[in-house]
This record gives structure tokens, C-alpha cells and sequence, in this order.
């Protein structure tokens, strides 16, 4: 806890060059994250103060903690790691995603006409059982 707190406070950025890419999406859904909780308490404001000052207030906060966070050393290596990860990963190209998709829907549409016989089947056999 004690690291987190002096990390909040810290204006370095830790490793800045590794997992960019992981650390800038990071960071830019956090600041949505804020900006939707700012424009929410703008909308419901009552008074001016709470209308413009509150939300400006809440998403310059914000923003500086998700800043933070990515620059935290422990939850930068886990970003740093996650890209290192995601770029060994070998991506299907166009047909080969049609394909997938295809026998996913497939068998989805295969899966659920087994479930529907099932239950035609136990509706049946429960009714002649219960006389319904």
C-alpha cells in the first residue's frame, strides 16, 4: 500500500520506451473511465460551481491517477509483459478468420438445436409421466 501511495506521488515514468502500445490503451481507458464519471456529475449538477468546477476537478484527478497507474512499476511490468506476449502471438489472416467464425456459428446453431430436441424430448417424457 505504502508503494502505491509514494507511486501516486512519484512524477517519473517508469521504463517509458517498453509496452507502449499496452500502457497508452491503458491509460486512455482509464481517462474515459473519468471523463464519463466528470460528464456524468455535470449532468446531474445543481449549481454552476457543481456544473463546471466538480467534473473539471474530478477528471484532472482522474487523469493524473490513471497516469500514474500505468506508470507504477509492478503494474507496468505486467503491461510491459502483456504486449511482449501479444506480439508473439501469430494472427490469422482474413480467410482463416471467416473460417473460424463460420464453424463457431455452426456449431453454436448445431449445439442449440441438440439442446432444443433435449427438451422437446423431457417435456414430452415429463408429460406422459404426469399425465399433463
Amino acid at each position: 500500500m505504502a508503494e502505491l501511495i509514494s507511486g501516486m506521488f512519484n512524477t517519473s515514468r517508469y521504463k517509458r520506451s517498453q509496452g507502449r502500445i499496452a500502457r497508452q490503451v491503458t491509460f486512455a481507458a482509464l481517462a474515459v473511465i473519468f471523463a464519463i464519471g466528470a460528464w456524468k456529475i455535470n449532468a446531474t449538477a445543481i449549481t454552476d460551481m457543481g456544473r463546471y468546477v466538480v467534473p473539471l476537478a474530478v477528471l484532472a484527478v482522474g487523469i493524473w491517477i490513471a497516469f500514474r497507474i500505468v506508470n507504477l512499476p509492478k503494474f507496468a511490468d505486467f503491461l510491459i509483459s502483456v504486449e511482449a506476449e501479444m506480439n508473439k502471438v501469430s494472427w490469422p489472416n482474413r480467410t482463416e478468420l471467416w473460417r473460424a467464425s463460420m464453424v463457431v456459428i455452426a456449431v453454436i446453431f448445431l449445439l442449440a438445436g441438440i439442446l432444443f430436441a433435449y427438451d422437446l424430448v423431457l417435456k414430452a417424457f415429463v408429460g406422459w409421466i404426469f399425465g399433463i
